[in-house]
């Protein structure tokens, strides 16, 4: 495409100069695309950092501990696990379903979210700079925007048994085998088994995204956010 560019350019300046003008202003045209060409890796390793810089940040903070449950990004009961729950509630020995299972859900998404970098970092390598420009131009979220379309499903798969690890972990999938076996002995209910696995996946993966997001956010818009003279340089134009 600047070599395109370059001959059209050059073309048009042929046709409209003298030759000593022409080849003056060919040569400012060569050094302008140089300097771009140089500039290609800044703009891609600029915001190639301020993913990194967002990605340990929000993994840093949601895995630590109650990074989950203390965050806008707490997990709360899905939906028909909470149909099963109100039933419950009304059963002796389970009236604090709704806290402990809370609990244990986001312990689960603290212990996965520890495991996220490296998967992460892989899907930031894979950025051509082409992506970079489109990202770099683009709104607020766009780097993050990115990073979910070409991650959320590996990190979801590769999270998966992890997720199903940290529920066990935390003995929350035999509390819940518990909750719903009292459920279904009640008269008059419908049988249910609503899986924790998909719902807390879902919702930790969520809340990375949702934090990275609100890290690029900063980088872009807050000048002391950048941190190093690649960021300065790249958010700065």
């Amino acid at each position: 495409m600047k070599i395109l560019i370059l001959s059209f350019f050059s073309l048009f300046l042929a046709v409209t100069t003298s030759q000593a003008q022409f080849k003056d202003m060919l040569n400012k045209a060569k050094s302008s695309v140089t300097s771009l060409s140089k500039n290609d890796g800044d703009v891609s390793a600029g915001l190639k950092e301020a993913l990194n810089n967002g990605i340990e940040s929000a993994v840093n903070q949601l895995s630590a501990e109650k990074g989950y449950l203390e965050s806008p990004y707490k997990i709360l009961i899905p939906a028909d696990a909470q149909k099963v729950i109100d039933k419950v509630k009304m059963v002796p020995g389970f009236q604090d379903v709704e806290t402990k299972l809370i609990n244990q859900m986001n312990q689960a998404a603290e212990i996965a979210a520890k495991k996220a970098t490296p998967i992460f970092v892989n899907a930031i390598k894979q950025m051509s700079f082409q992506d970079a420009t489109k990202i770099l131009s683009g709104p607020d979220n766009a780097a993050t925007t990115y990073l979910e379309s070409t991650s959320r499903t590996p990190l979801y798969n590769e999270f998966m048994p992890i997720i199903q690890a940290s529920l066990d972990e935390v003995n929350a999938r035999t509390y819940w085998k518990t909750v719903v076996d009292a459920y279904n002995k009640l008269p008059f209910v419908k049988k249910m088994n609503p899986a924790l696995d998909d719902h807390v996946n879902n919702k930790g993966l969520d809340g990375l995204f949702s934090l990275i997001a609100v890290k690029e956010q900063g980088i872009r818009t807050d000048v002391n956010q950048r941190t190093s003279d690649l960021l300065k340089k790249v958010f700065g134009k």
